[in-house]
């Protein structure tokens, strides 16, 4: 598996848990960017990602200028409520790095900003704001996959 899921700065260790396992499922890579506002020895992110851990590719990177240096910006693609165009839309690649912001503040500003291009979002009813973190990611990364043709049944078991 090529795609990887990147996380900037996580807050609720359940969220980023129910990730890790989307990730040990699917081969993903999951890299998380600053600050997680928790520890990864957390009680709640670990039952979460029940004993799927050692099948997870992690990637820590302590600020967003140590991401940018490892991921080269052009295999990025960035999920936010702010996006205009659908998801389904994203140029999904098999060395897609799909970026979302975190549970609170969302894709920081910064980011939206300097890459309009390339931000999507996932379709819903007006008057929600957004989807629980883990939703979002389970979406996009499983479209990714559809939409590269990966076949997760014959994929290795290794991360």
């Amino acid at each position: 598996m090529t795609l990887s899921v990147v996380l900037i700065e996580p807050r609720i260790p359940p969220n980023m848990g129910n990730v890790a396992r989307l990730c040990a499922a699917s081969g993903t890579a999951l890299h998380v960017v600053g600050d997680m506002g928790f520890s990864l020895d957390d009680h709640e992110l670990k039952r979460a990602g029940l004993d799927y851990w050692d099948h997870v590719d992690l990637w820590i990177h302590p600020y967003w200028r140590a991401f940018r240096e490892a991921v080269s910006r052009d295999r990025c693609l960035y999920f936010t409520s702010h996006g205009n165009r659908s998801h389904v839309e994203a140029p999904f690649a098999e060395n897609s790095v799909l970026v979302f912001g975190n549970e609170t503040e969302g894709m920081p500003q910064r980011i939206r900003e300097k890459h309009p291009d390339r931000l999507f979002r996932i379709p819903m009813r007006d008057g929600i704001r957004n989807l629980n973190l883990a939703t979002a990611v389970g979406i996009v990364l499983y479209e990714g996959i559809r939409q590269i043709g990966l076949d997760l049944n014959n994929a290795p078991n290794e991360p």
